[in-house]
């Protein structure tokens, strides 16, 4: 009776340690997944009026509305600032990374 037992022991260990390391895997791959999408190069964008600066709801910026997509930069005191409407003068960095824009002029 002691051996079956014994075997009965180990079998229970043996189940739990898989089941852990299948959680385990599991949330390396979602933390690979996340890491993967906040990593892209597209600079952040938000709504603004073009004259104002001031930032706008983004159904604005849909056709038709008065805004346009503002790249980059900050909004304080709902006005936009340190990005540029040209996209193609934003960049992003990575973890760390910094914002980078021309002043237009």
């Amino acid at each position: 009776m002691d051996s079956s037992s014994s075997s009965t022991d180990t079998t229970r260990t043996t189940r739990r340690m898989r089941s852990g390391t299948v959680a385990l895997g599991g949330m390396g791959l979602l933390a690979a997944a996340l890491v993967a999408c906040g990593s892209s190069n597209e600079p952040d964008k938000r709504c603004a009026d073009r004259a104002t600066l001031e930032k706008l709801n983004s159904k604005e910026c849909k056709s038709g509305g008065r805004g346009a997509y503002y790249y980059g930069g900050t909004v304080a005191k709902n006005k936009v600032s340190g990005g540029s409407f040209d996209k193609s003068a934003v960049t992003r960095g990575g973890i760390g990374g910094s914002h980078k824009s021309s002043s237009g002029g």
